[in-house]
């Protein structure tokens, strides 16, 4: 039989012992960040420089818990425009230097700065006049030396009771590689466009998904000339599925647009003998394009409105449509 209780508010208990213990390490690792903050000068804006300028990728490396952070760093870089791999430094001494070119820039990580299964990665550099960025805790170290630009971690002792397990090292490592990161992102004018371009899956592709991949385009569009009469106008309503049907001058822009409310408001004996452009409502909200998803169901619910006819950019003189979105196609493909 299970130990584990299920959770319900009657069996979470607070062990005062653990929540002290965790105030001490989120302490002290939040005082190594502020202290890490006060350290960045010259050799960060150097390293950012290099890594803007790289025309291949950059190459991460590090051993044990250095390594893992690395694989973080290096998945931060890519996803955020910047080419980057994790190669484990023992591999590379077994093969793996091969994957390095003369056009990459290599970040390499130690706490150390003397781990010795990253000997052959920094000759290698050296050999090979490849831009080395160090980052450690040890300034005078073998890699603090032998890097180009070196970023070295202010002295702070391990968050771990027994001062050896990385932990408050670790944890500035991971923040700076952000900082890298994020400072070049901003130099190479990194828009949400292409950051979605790079996360199409999951919630952030949901998120980050235009107008533009969901809208229904021609023939599918729900449009009707201005003299034309109600009758045709609710055929095409009840065929194209929308609720809706927009209405057209000859030079195909949008003049207004009938909806279910707008019979409700006209029902009587005379609607079918009435023309669409007595019963429309006239210059109806568009949307562009361009804009999310996620923004445009966010407006439809604010208009409390199903519908909106899309153009081709957000200027207030554009009234062409180009394609309609439903609210119900925002839902399906997962926004909320």
């Amino acid at each position: 039989m299970s130990s584990f209780l299920p959770k319900t508010n009657e069996n979470l208990k607070v062990n005062l012992t653990d929540i002290e213990e965790a105030r001490r390490v989120l302490a002290l690792e939040s005082q190594a960040l502020k202290a890490l903050s006060e350290t960045l000068g010259a050799e960060f804006t150097t390293a950012v420089d290099i890594i803007f300028k790289t025309t291949d990728r950059v190459i991460i490396t590090g051993m044990g818990k250095s390594g893992h952070v690395g694989n973080k760093i290096a998945s931060t870089l890519a996803s955020t425009g910047t080419p980057s791999t994790f190669v484990h430094p023992a591999e590379a001494s077994h093969g793996d230097l091969g994957m390095i070119t003369a056009n990459d820039t290599i970040l390499a990580l130690s706490n150390s700065g003397e781990t010795s299964e990253l000997s052959d990665i920094l000759a290698y550099a050296k050999r090979h006049g490849i831009m080395l960025i160090g980052i450690t805790s040890n300034g005078g170290s073998t890699l603090d030396q032998t890097a180009d630009v070196s970023l070295v971690l202010p002295k702070r002792e391990e968050a771990c009771p027994l001062g050896l397990a990385p932990t408050t090292s670790t944890t500035m490592m991971i923040a700076l590689g952000d900082a890298l990161a994020t400072a070049v992102l901003k130099r190479r004018g990194f828009s949400a466009t292409d950051f979605s371009s790079l996360h199409p899956g999951g919630k952030l592709g949901q998120r980050l998904m235009r107008v533009e991949k969901l809208m229904h385009r021609a023939p599918k569009m729900p449009l009707i000339q201005q003299d034309a009469p109600m009758e045709e106008a609710l055929l095409k309503m009840t065929s194209q599925g929308f609720g809706c049907v927009g209405v057209v001058s000859e030079t195909g822009d949008l003049l207004g647009m009938v909806t279910d409310g707008d019979l409700r408001r006209h029902m009587g004996r005379d609607l079918m003998a009435s023309k669409v452009v007595d019963i429309m409502t006239k210059n109806p909200r568009v949307i562009h394009e361009s804009i999310l998803a996620e923004e445009a169901l966010a407006r439809m619910n604010q208009a409390g409105i199903t519908s909106f006819f899309v153009v081709k950019s957000d200027q207030e003189t554009d009234r062409h449509p180009i394609g309609i979105l439903h609210i119900h196609d925002c839902l399906r493909a997962g926004i909320q």
